[in-house]
């Protein structure tokens, strides 16, 4: 029998959608579930997306420019010039989701073998993305006691070898919420200088910020030109998950012109979600406001109701839409699994996504969750509900 690839059998399953099974189990059981597993919001898509992809006169559905249209590129440089990122269009290569652009700028900046330092818990796709371009995850722990924020610069620097690439941060974070402040941007800015290596930061999460605190781009930062490479997505700034168009910036010409060739050999990102996307961009900031208000409301009574629960510890995110929650349980996985094949209440029960997929050290996490607070407010305090109740005919 032909054999799969070593690298093949050690792609990671995805934390987040690995329990499908059970879950879909579950109703044809006739259960309702509650989805915190999935990041995936219940916010509507603006209707100017939606509207130009319905109304447009195309008779034929040609592929786009590899790096993506130049009118989309020059409208993106005008959105990040307002949030204090000057950039042009030929620093920006447009992808399929965010998802592709950290492929690509992996597979651009690394060969196999090498190393990218990244603070863990950590979105669980990058563990995919590194295992399929052969590189070695060195992960540096944060504690939930402090909510997740960036170690010790100098356990960064005890991790740095010969072949370490780059530092990879989501900011804000997924799982944890955490937002970086502009100090520890400066620290991290004066390491990746120091030892001449990237840093990729993955701002996927920009608009979602809350307690009047302010997002840094790594790319609102000086003297980072050559070091600096930034991820960005529609998917949740938009609502706009399905469409998958993403995009690298930075500012290394070198960085660009590697990454160009891997668009090119795709050929490009699909037509019709690039129409949606470019039309996205005059989404009014009333949208954001609106959306802002209704997820610091969810993630206040969910904190507030997570805090209900005997022996359960949470971190309070400032930005994104996900929290790290803590459970009396020695097995989270063994936990959301059972939720799902034993649990329910009123023929209820909830979807959550296990920590230890968010983790690249062995054992770390066992017993935490992520909460994705996706769902309106009523479903959030029912679901706290029912892992309350769940949490004590688990342990009994």
């Amino acid at each position: 029998m032909p054999k799969i690839s070593l690298k093949g059998q050690n792609m990671p399953e995805s934390p987040i959608r690995k329990l499908v099974p059970y879950a879909e189990e579950a109703k044809k059981r006739g259960i309702s579930v509650f989805h915190l597993n999935i990041g995936q919001p219940d916010i509507k898509t603006p209707q100017i997306a939606l509207d130009a992809v319905k109304n447009n006169n195309l008779e034929v559905l040609a592929y786009a420019r590899s790096e993506g249209s130049e009118t989309y590129r020059e409208k993106l440089t005008d959105y990040y010039k307002k949030k204090n990122i000057d950039v042009t269009a030929n620093d920006i290569i447009v992808t399929t989701g965010g998802s592709e652009a950290l492929l690509f700028t992996l597979g651009s900046i690394t060969d196999f073998g090498d190393e990218i330092i990244i603070p863990e818990p950590f979105y669980a796709n990058y563990n995919g993305f590194s295992t399929a371009n052969g590189i070695k995850v060195v992960p540096i722990v944060s504690s939930i006691d402090d909510d997740f924020s960036l170690p010790e610069i100098e356990e960064f620097e005890k991790l740095i070898t010969p072949k370490t690439k780059a530092i990879l941060i989501c900011n804000p974070g997924n799982p944890t919420g955490y937002l970086y402040s502009k100090e520890e941007i400066e620290k991290l800015k004066s390491l990746v200088i120091k030892h001449d290596i990237f840093l990729i930061a993955d701002e996927v999460y920009r608009e979602f910020i809350y307690d009047g605190i302010q997002h840094h781009s790594v790319m609102s930062e000086g003297g980072l030109d050559q070091n600096a490479i930034m991820i960005d997505s529609v998917s949740k700034r938009y609502s706009m998950c399905g469409a998958r168009i993403g995009c690298i910036v930075s500012r290394n010409k070198d960085l660009i012109k590697t990454t160009l060739k891997y668009a090119q050999a795709r050929l490009s990102s699909p037509t019709y979600a690039l129409i949606a996307s470019e039309a996205a961009l005059d989404t009014p900031q009333s949208y954001f406001d609106d959306v802002i208000v209704e997820y610091l409301d969810r993630r206040n009574i969910l904190i507030s109701e997570l805090n209900k629960i005997p022996h359960l510890k949470v971190s309070k995110p400032k930005g994104a839409f996900y929290c790290i929650a803590e459970l009396p349980v020695k097995d989270a996985d063994d936990f959301a699994q059972w939720m799902l094949e034993s649990f329910n209440d009123k023929n209820e029960t909830i979807m959550v996504a296990p920590a230890s997929g968010f983790y690249s050290t062995k054992g770390s996490g066992k017993n935490q969750i992520r909460i994705a607070y996706v769902l309106n407010k009523e479903s959030l305090i029912r679901a706290v509900e029912l892992l309350k109740l769940a949490l004590e005919q688990y342990k009994n």
